[in-house]
């Protein structure tokens, strides 16, 4: 899975000294996506892979983020979470900037997507997603995705977690993490993710996407 590759080759980038666990959650997945995270996460020790039946994004993360908190001997402000999406390619210095920025004392981080590039997509759709998304001024953009947010786990606590919503749970958190502590939107984090206009939630970044297509095909007046 092109995910887990780009997560493992992040985390080859990491000291010695720091620790790294991924948790895959598989939420209601009825294709072969729980058996070739297996098979890609094999011979990495402590790695783990969650057949969930949650239902909603926020759910679905509360779970793996509880998981991976769960047999933690670190004190929690001394744990951050990374958090991606399975449609999402990571950079390879995407675990080292976050670690980076930890030490500076932030408790959250928003990172922002670029979409795929892939010949056979929809070309005309990533121009002008590129054209209309706003980088602020690198370190003030006005973007939350879940597929490209970092946090502290002891702010996570304080704050309460993720809400089970179905759309909208990485605005939701991260809008309780501004009140916990001291919290950064930067162009330094950055992901690459698909260009897919159908997705599960039922308002989120796909629909989003949908509604750019569907404008690209409006007559111009």
């Amino acid at each position: 899975m092109d995910c887990l590759d780009s997560i493992r080759a992040a985390r080859r980038r990491l000291s010695a000294d720091v620790s790294c666990t991924i948790v895959v959650v598989a939420d209601r997945c009825t294709d072969r996506t729980i058996a070739r995270a297996l098979d890609a996460l094999r011979g990495d020790d402590g790695d783990v892979v969650l057949d969930s039946q949650m239902g909603t994004a926020g759910a679905a993360r509360q779970l793996g983020t509880e998981c991976a908190l769960v047999d933690s001997e670190t004190d929690l402000e001394g744990v951050w979470i990374a958090n991606t999406d399975a449609d999402t390619c990571v950079s390879p210095d995407w675990l080292t900037v976050q670690v980076d920025l930890a030490t500076t004392g932030i408790v959250g981080v928003a990172g922002i997507v670029e979409l795929k590039r892939d010949p056979w997509g929809n070309l005309a759709l990533v121009d002008s997603f590129n054209r209309s998304y706003s980088h602020g001024d690198g370190v003030n953009h006005p973007h939350v995705h879940g597929a490209n947010l970092g946090f502290r786990a002891d702010a996570f606590r304080t704050a309460g977690g993720w809400n089970p919503l179905a759309t909208g749970e990485d605005h939701d958190l991260w809008e309780r993490l501004r009140e916990v502590g001291s919290v950064l939107a930067t162009t330094a984090l950055k992901v690459t993710t698909s260009a897919r206009t159908v997705g599960r939630a039922p308002a989120g970044f796909a629909a989003d996407l949908a509604v750019l297509d569907s404008a690209l095909d409006e007559p111009v007046a």
